[in-house]
């Protein structure tokens, strides 16, 4: 896959107007990470129930039940984490978790892209034929070494921890990206939306995201509550 400088331009100038829509959402206070988040529950429930109405007209309703499971479900447990008081944690410690959710989602997704640019040849899969092997490893390794320096610096939980937390997202967070593609495939769109130029609608850029959260959600609850 060659380096389209082109695309690559068009991806970080609308990447970079989304991370400061994120950061202020994630970071200001609990509040605009609630409103943050329901806006993307809303707009991933959206674009999903049109995927639903292409793959299956007439029985679009039923299966867009699965959104409980896919959207409504991850978008509660990364509240949950944000706003949870347990132990008395303070509100900058409560920050922590899900902006390492999201940092490892985006540094995955870049360095996969980045990787896979120069050096991807073998196809990852046939559902999404553009990834690459060498791509999706290199993002996963570059991703958990990343994080675990971030951890390691900021001192915010153990070390044990971010390898844990970035090593799920990397990996079940391809898989989110997988899954999304084959829904799109199936109902024959390229993008589940248009919210963001070179990176298409809120499922699109939320797809790792919703996979991964559950995992990381249980690992917190059992480890780090």
């Amino acid at each position: 896959m060659a380096f389209d400088t082109q695309t690559f331009r068009t991806r970080t100038l609308s990447a970079i107007v989304f991370a400061v829509i994120m950061l202020a959402g994630l970071l200001w206070n609990k509040w605009s990470f609630i409103i943050l988040f329901t806006l993307v529950h809303f707009g991933c429930w959206y674009e999903f129930i049109g995927l639903m109405k292409k793959i299956d007209p007439v029985n679009y309703k039923l299966r867009s039940l699965l959104g409980l499971f896919y959207i409504t479900l991850p978008i509660v447990l990364i509240i949950l984490m944000r706003v949870n008081d347990f132990n008395d944690l303070s509100d900058n410690y409560l920050k922590v978790i899900p902006c390492g959710i999201v940092f490892s989602i985006w540094i995955n997704d870049t360095m996969a892209y980045i990787v896979g640019s120069f050096i991807g040849k073998t196809p990852l899969s046939s559902i999404s034929p553009k990834k690459t092997r060498e791509g999706t490893f290199g993002g996963i390794i570059l991703c958990v070494m990343v994080i675990t320096l971030i951890g390691y610096l900021t001192r915010f939980y153990f070390v044990a921890d971010w390898i844990v937390i970035s090593l799920f997202c990397a990996v079940f967070g391809t898989l989110g990206d997988l899954l999304e593609s084959k829904l799109k495939r199936l109902a024959s769109v390229k993008d589940s939306g248009s919210l963001m130029p070179g990176h298409g609608g809120f499922l699109d850029r939320f797809d790792s995201m919703l996979v991964a959260i559950p995992f990381v959600f249980v690992y917190y609850s059992i480890f780090i509550r």
